[in-house]
């Protein structure tokens, strides 16, 4: 059976690098042909791994855009499992939500459920271990995921109370985060931690790499 047909999409390149580093030990299931940061899918993909760092998510999700009509599946990778969260990005068209806590083995037979035709909501708890692999901005500098993505919201001009909202967080929950990102980047303020973020990659790029043909 050929391999799943994967376009990997989230704004950042460094992140869309990460998920693609942790797929690779299983090409022979599933094949990453395109790396979309901050641009749409180009490729005839089976299944659109939509990575929601720093991203629009729920029912805000413009699947539309993502699939181009092409008849591909979209699932949703996310540490965020809040049902209704989960619900309503189904509700939307997703054929899939898989938590970033899974092993990569299971997050591969989550795709693969998915190409099948099924409704894949694979949700276990997320906790800051499973929050460790793949990359993303800031992770040389000690910042978790969740430190990295409130970062990242903020150097785009994001107030608190958005980023609680674009995260599904609390507004409490921001300012822990905001707190201990400052501290270990050195800063205080937040003009600071924007002009920090603007020179360590916390910017959206924009940026495709497609499979080269055979």
């Amino acid at each position: 059976m050929a391999p799943v047909r994967i376009a990997v999409v989230n704004d950042y390149e460094i992140v869309v690098a990460g998920v693609a580093a942790l797929l690779a030990p299983f090409s022979d299931r599933v094949r990453v042909v395109e790396l979309a940061a901050n641009a749409k899918v180009i490729s005839n993909v089976d299944v659109v791994l939509y990575d929601t760092f720093g991203q629009v998510q729920g029912d805000g999700i413009d699947l539309d855009s993502l699939v181009r009509g092409s008849g591909a599946q979209v699932v949703i990778f996310s540490w965020n499992l809040q049902p209704g969260l989960v619900d309503a990005a189904i509700a939307r068209g997703a054929r899939g939500y898989l938590s970033k806590a899974l092993a990569a083995d299971d997050l591969v037979k989550g795709i693969e459920a998915v190409h099948r035709g099924e409704i894949v909501t694979e949700l276990r708890p997320t906790d800051e271990r499973g929050l460790d692999r793949g990359a993303w901005p800031g992770k040389e500098h000690g910042l978790t995921q969740r430190e990295a993505e409130v970062l990242a919201l903020i150097t785009q001009g994001l107030t608190n109370q958005e980023i609680a909202d674009r995260a599904y967080i609390s507004i409490n929950s921001v300012k822990t985060y905001i707190r201990t990102a400052y501290r270990k980047i050195g800063v205080t303020r937040r003009s600071q931690a924007v002009s920090w973020g603007m020179r360590h990659g916390f910017t959206p790029d924009r940026m495709r790499v497609l499979e080269a043909a055979d």
